[in-house]
């Protein structure tokens, strides 16, 4: 595996530069951070409440290292091929039009590997055949979702093709008929990633939101090896190895990381950063706090979620916040006196930044009792849209295909990045694992809904029963407030 990664390395860089030779040296317009920079956006909407430890993520402009789980900036391999439906070639004339591509960070594309220049090439192949520029605009993510929406709800659309966050789009949006349905043009799965549409972006059987990017948000489990070994404890490969990493799996490492190593009466290494991670808790049981118009607290498996959550609060097995910000576990981790740590695979780079002194390891979250496979989590989806306003949604749709319609040259989604930072094949397969169970969760699309409450009470040593019952009506409240709009 090592030996054909690196044939592939020197391929690609042959490939870049044979193919930089064709483009005629118009490499100078490789602009920003493009395809590549969406990342940020998605690990931050990953720790938001949970997978992050509430909020790990850091920044949400876009402009963080790493891959964009919807942009694949040169990963975007691993879609089969075999069904996937091409449109036919049109001929239309756009009359010089300016398309507007707008989105919290600049998707110009980037000269940066083989895929990006062939996707590059498309693009001015089709500006010069079709009579059309584009652009590409970015928009600062504070004010982001306020100045887009405006637009929308004023008929005049800040763009033609616009970035949309699932929460503040579906039902709102959707209900006010302001974007239109493309799942029509979304057949091509070589380009599409037919989730985004099909389930991800759907609202009363048609879908309104796609990507061509194929590799999903990834999120899971860091751990330092280092720390592992030194401590004796059985490697947690083994247990993924072994189909049992689960929840009580999880709970014995980390109680087995509790120790204290100096004999002074205190613990100086622990098993947990923290446990506030009630989104990834959620998803790895296929759980939600909400489903569809209807609250799901008292679902079996949410209810399961909830009492795994109390339990590791009531029994300690997180190291205890010393009163830190949402920065505080990933802080802890990097101290490499804590084994695990819950975050977002765009994290690892800081991480390999800060702890050069240790090998840092990943491994999905583990899996709930009603699960039936590992998953990352995605509160806080986002997709690409076509306004109402906007004309010719079926020519736009054809241009975005074509644009990426390309032969790449990775084996999988996300290829590049995974091999870049990470030296273990077995790091790489399980966050590929968990990447592809990626499920997403809609309670954020209620404002109202009283999440950190919940979360609050339950680390409390509140009963389940109790939590359940008490916030059974707020929810749905939440809900309805929304719904019934």
């Amino acid at each position: 595996m090592r030996s054909n990664r690196i044939v592939m390395t020197i391929i690609g860089l042959m490939l870049t530069l044979a193919l930089a030779a064709c483009s005629g040296g118009t490499g100078g317009n490789s602009g920003g951070s493009g395809n590549n920079a969406g990342s940020a956006d998605n690990g931050a909407n990953a720790g938001g409440n949970g997978a992050g430890n509430g909020g790990n993520a850091g920044a949400n402009n876009g402009t963080g290292a790493s891959d964009d789980a919807n942009a694949a900036g040169g990963d975007n391999a691993g879609a089969d091929d075999s069904g996937s439906q091409a449109t036919p070639d049109m001929d239309f004339d756009m009359g010089g039009r300016t398309i507007k591509v707008v989105s919290w960070w600049d998707m110009t594309i980037p000269e940066d590997n083989p895929d990006n220049i062939a996707r590059k090439k498309n693009l001015e192949a089709l500006e010069k055949k079709h009579n059309f520029k584009m652009q590409f605009i970015a928009i600062d993510y504070g004010e982001y979702q306020q100045k887009v929406t405006a637009s929308l709800l004023a008929g005049e659309p800040i763009g033609d093709i616009v970035r949309l966050g699932k929460s503040y789009t579906i039902p709102a949006l959707v209900k006010q008929d302001l974007l239109w349905p493309i799942d029509e043009y979304t057949k091509n799965s070589k380009v599409f990633n037919q989730k985004v549409t099909n389930e991800f972006m759907q609202y009363n059987g048609r879908g309104y939101g796609f990507s061509e990017g194929q590799g999903n948000l990834i999120t899971g489990i860091f751990y330092n090896r280092t720390l592992m070994n030194q401590l004796g404890i059985k490697p947690l490969e083994d247990y993924v190895k072994a189909d049992n990493w689960n929840w009580d799996t999880f709970v014995q490492v980390a109680k087995e990381a509790n120790k204290d190593t100096n004999n002074d009466g205190k613990l100086d290494t622990w098993g947990l950063a923290s446990a506030g991670f009630m989104d990834a808790a959620l998803v790895s049981d296929e759980a939600a706090l909400t489903n569809g118009n209807k609250e799901s607290l008292d679902d079996p498996k949410t209810v399961e979620v909830l009492n795994f959550l109390s339990r590791l609060a009531t029994e300690k097995v997180a190291r205890p916040t010393e009163g830190g910000d949402w920065t505080e576990p990933g802080q802890f981790f990097r101290q490499g006196n804590t084994l695990m740590y819950a975050g977002a695979i765009y994290e690892i780079g800081g991480l390999k930044t800060d702890m050069k002194d240790y090998d840092i390891g990943f491994v999905p979250f583990p899996k709930g009792p009603s699960a039936s496979a590992y998953h990352s989590v995605e509160p806080l989806f986002q997709a690409l849209t076509i306004p109402k306003k906007v004309e010719h949604p079926e020519q736009l749709m054809y241009i975005w295909e074509k644009i990426n319609d390309i032969d790449s040259i990775y084996d999988y989604p996300d290829q590049a990045s995974l091999e870049s930072n990470f030296e273990n094949e077995d790091d790489i397969q399980n966050a590929r694992t968990a990447g592809d169970g990626m499920l997403v969760l809609d309670h954020n699309t209620f404002p109202k809904l009283p999440y950190n409450d919940i979360l609050g009470d339950i680390t409390k040593g509140n009963s389940v029963s109790t939590v359940v019952a008490k916030y059974k009506a707020p929810v749905q409240a939440a809900i309805d407030e929304v719904y019934k709009k």
